[in-house]
């Protein structure tokens, strides 16, 4: 090889590698700069704010599809489901609380805003990790088309039945190029309507407290996600997303009761729970939503009607109580049919929980006598 032309091949590989760092940097800077909000707006096929370093991602083939994508199923949920819950949540969950405990609840939002959407606290609890912050990068070289088709992806049975599959929710969560909770509650928020003003990571002390995640420690490995975000009212709102075990043994060993008494009561909503309380394996989570909830809405994969004593609650059904899906054949509860038959259910026009289809789907309001009494 002559002098003049290995000189010309090693400009052309220095200046392939200068074109790589110089994408690879646009691509960090691009992650870096845009603000949360930004991202879970792009997210969720929702024009980013004028100005961001994401508007030129915008004006591609790529995004705009799965802005249409994305337009058109939450038309197709909003007409389906969301409205009509809003409507009834308007007329049946009055004097509503401040703080909602939503447990067991995966990155489900969208549902707990439904229901309650006045609340200025949303607490949220799992066993699925949140994740890193979303990256509009590509770290692991996927192109943004399956990225974002992989987005589409896990949202697909919350769309269409109300809830999230458990063992698809924990592969696609954890392979999917934008992993973990935190993609999944950004378009939520975004798509509600909500204004997302910063996102931190914590640990949950034993005394229940919050402690920033460790320097050296991995964000993504913290156990606490907090969202400070605004709705159209403009009012100031948290969720945390809690990574955590809600069996006794996991409620026993973490702080989360504590951080959870650090707070003050409110109610409560349980949906898609695989009945995990009918389990004595839950008894103390179990105690303590009937301890602590001013209200508790759930389907009946929830806490069994038994444990719920006619002098502390007022029980009202809505729906129809068909039994549990042939995935849950033990989870029958003839006392929760007895309440359905006596209690004379008003219909609800909306599908929810496992029994997704409107003329299937149950739904039971326990109002605690004592707080409501004081309240009035």
């Amino acid at each position: 090889m002559s002098t003049r032309l290995a000189g010309l091949v090693r400009w052309a590989m220095l200046a392939a590698a200068a074109l790589l760092l110089l994408v690879g940097g646009s691509s960090a800077t691009l992650a870096q700069s845009a603000s949360p909000n930004d991202v879970a707006r792009f997210l969720a096929g929702l024009q980013p704010s004028e100005g961001s370093p994401l508007a030129s991602a915008a004006g591609e083939r790529t995004w705009q599809r799965h802005a249409a994508t994305m337009d058109a199923a939450w038309a197709n949920i909003e007409t389906r489901q969301l409205g009509k819950i809003r409507a009834w949540s308007a007329s049946e969950l009055t004097a509503p609380s401040n703080v909602l405990y939503y447990f067991f609840s995966g990155p489900d939002f969208l549902y707990a805003d439904a229901f309650f959407p006045s609340a200025t606290t949303y607490v949220m609890a799992a066993l699925e990790p949140s994740g890193p912050l979303p990256s509009i990068g590509r770290p692991r070289g996927e192109s943004l088309s399956y990225g974002l088709a992989q987005l589409r992806s896990s949202l697909n049975s919350v769309l269409n039945f109300s809830f999230f599959r458990t063992r698809e929710m924990r592969t696609t969560l954890s392979e999917n190029t934008f992993s973990g909770t935190l993609p999944i509650l950004y378009i939520f928020l975004a798509r509600s309507g909500k204004t997302i003003d910063e996102v931190t990571f914590h640990d949950i002390n034993e005394d229940g407290s919050l402690v920033a995640a460790g320097a050296g420690m991995p964000r993504d490995a913290a156990s606490v996600a907090k969202i400070l975000f605004k709705g159209a009212d403009g009012k100031q709102r948290t969720l945390y997303y809690v990574r955590t075990d809600l069996s006794n043994g996991g409620w026993r060993r973490s702080g989360f009761k504590a951080f959870c008494e650090s707070l003050e009561p409110g109610d409560a909503f349980i949906k898609s729970a695989s009945y995990l309380m009918h389990s004595n394996a839950f008894a103390d989570v179990r105690g303590y939503l009937l301890e602590r909830s001013k209200r508790l809405l759930q389907d009946d994969s929830g806490i069994p009607v038994s444990f719920f004593k006619s002098e502390d609650w007022q029980l009202r059904p809505y729906g129809r109580y068909l039994g549990p899906i042939a995935v849950f054949p033990d989870n029958y509860q003839r006392e929760l049919a007895e309440v359905f038959r006596r209690g004379k259910p008003q219909s609800i026009d909306f599908g929810i929980g496992y029994r997704f289809r409107p003329n299937e789907s149950n739904l039971l309001l326990a109002d605690k006598l004592k707080i409501r009494a004081a309240e009035r």
